[in-house]
């Protein structure tokens, strides 16, 4: 008998767990594929090592700061600023038609850039921004309220809200064309007010860090340990039963898989509370390139570029396999990763670009697997020449090629439709309609990888430490 089970060893699931080893409870941390990571995972192809989610690093903050999620995060899970290693963007932007809002980890920069580009708006930016400051994501009972709603009722002009939306909607949204605003709070501060960050080596060192952590603790760990039903008796979740029969048992369960997913495999729950929540529908399609050459030596200097090529910006699946009007262009190259020991600027080994369009889940699930290679490789060269306008040309440079859909999300995360960011519907308090069985991570509503550990550890201290 375990005191606590956790389904799914992404971040949040293994941040949950090391909170309540570290408080000598017996936990069991339980995962379906042969690796670690989720959301946040990576691999290894053709002899190169891929990150799967991570562009960078939310909530960046310097080694040291004593305030801030990255601080509180840290203090949790009793870890040091050298197990995270962060290293600062060297710049990011927003690129709409005639208009750019460059920014980096100094929010000073980007209000001076609305204040040139949208000399009217900056008083109500400003008012804006006071407003997200007061703001408390963490408040647990708060109803939805519309973002755009708030939002306009400080900036008027209908490109600025758009360019703000852009890029906390690339990296958080569940909620096609609008975002409840405290998760537009959350976002805009992870990303606006904190900034981007980036371990040298990629993800891999923040997910040994706290597997490491986990297990010096007493936790336990199993891969290749999928849940194909969590047992139940009298409305309470007594344990789970996993893919090939084997039934264990604890007091509370606690999952990071989604609510839509964690709720299918309640087979206690009717119909109804099953499809009370429903999927969510936003997806994407992302190319990995590696390349000769390190993209600042092609003129390409910027982190991350959010790019849309028309006036408003939607975000919603499209109806064509992928979105050709926005995409977001990344460069893990492009952080200050200091000097080595020669005194010379850290580069990785290899140039790398990322680029990632909305998909439709639709499209990409109803291939054959005869056609889904050939599609692959059409919409691959269609998105690269939609970014053309936002990044120099990088063919003749191009070593490697792999490229994810939606299909590939859902094989690996188990999320339905592919969906990155969940359902639309977050459960902020982690309640299920099982009592002891709890929620965490992505449907919690925590968002971005700080925000997920966050996750893990707030719910495991509302519910499992009780």
């Amino acid at each position: 008998m375990y005191d606590t089970i956790i389904i799914g060893a992404g971040l949040s699931g293994l941040a949950a767990g090391i909170r309540l080893a570290y408080y000598e409870q017996k936990v069991l941390v339980l995962e379906r594929h042969t690796t670690i990571g989720g959301l946040n995972s990576f691999y290894r192809l053709r002899g190169r090592n891929y990150d799967v989610g991570l562009h960078a690093v939310t909530n960046y903050a310097p080694p040291g700061t004593k305030k801030g999620p990255l601080s509180k995060l840290l203090k949790q899970l009793r870890l040091s600023w050298t197990d995270f290693d962060l290293k600062p963007q060297a710049g990011s932007a927003v690129i709409f038609p005639g208009k750019k809002l460059t920014f980096n980890n100094d929010f000073n920069l980007l209000r001076d850039q609305v204040r040139t580009a949208f000399p009217q708006q900056v008083d109500g930016f400003d008012k804006l921004t006071a407003t997200i400051k007061d703001f408390n994501e963490l408040d647990l009972s708060q109803k939805v309220v519309s973002a755009r709603q708030v939002v306009g009722e400080h900036i008027t002009d209908p490109m600025l809200v758009d360019m703000l939306f852009c890029p906390l909607m690339f990296y958080g949204s569940a909620r096609a064309h609008d975002m409840d605003f405290n998760q537009f709070v959350i976002m805009f501060k992870s990303i606006f007010l904190e900034g981007f960050g980036r371990p040298y080596a990629g993800v891999r060192p923040i997910m040994k860090a706290i597997t490491r952590q986990y297990k010096s603790l007493g936790g336990e760990l199993r891969l290749r340990a999928g849940v194909a039903e969590i047992l139940t008796d009298d409305g309470r979740a007594i344990g789970v039963k996993l893919d090939h029969g084997e039934s264990i048992y604890a007091k509370n369960v606690l999952s990071s898989i989604g609510s839509v997913e964690t709720l299918g495999i309640c087979p206690q729950l009717s119909p109804a509370q099953k499809t009370s929540i429903k999927a969510g529908e936003v997806s994407f399609c992302e190319t990995i390139y590696t390349l000769n050459k390190q993209p600042k030596e092609f003129g390409h200097e910027e982190t991350i570029i959010f790019y849309n090529n028309k006036e408003s910006f939607t975000y919603a699946p499209p109806a064509e396999p992928c979105d050709l009007d926005s995409s977001i262009i990344c460069s893990p190259n492009n952080f200050e990763y200091g000097l080595d020991e020669a005194g010379n600027p850290l580069e990785l080994a290899e140039g790398v670009m990322r680029i990632t369009a909305l998909a439709s889940p639709a499209y990409w699930f109803s291939l054959t697997p005869a056609d889904y290679q050939p599609a692959k490789e059409v919409w691959e060269e269609k998105i690269y020449q939609a970014a053309r306008p936002a990044m120099p040309d990088f063919r003749e440079h191009i070593l490697d090629i792999d490229m994810f859909t939606p299909q590939t999300i859902k094989r690996f995360t188990g999320h339905q439709r592919g969906c990155v960011y969940g359902a639309e519907e977050k459960i902020l308090p982690g309640t299920t309609p099982l009592k002891n069985l709890y929620l965490c991570g992505t449907d919690q509503g925590f968002l971005g990888i700080i925000g997920s550990m966050l996750s893990g550890i707030t719910m495991a201290n509302n519910h499992c430490l009780m």
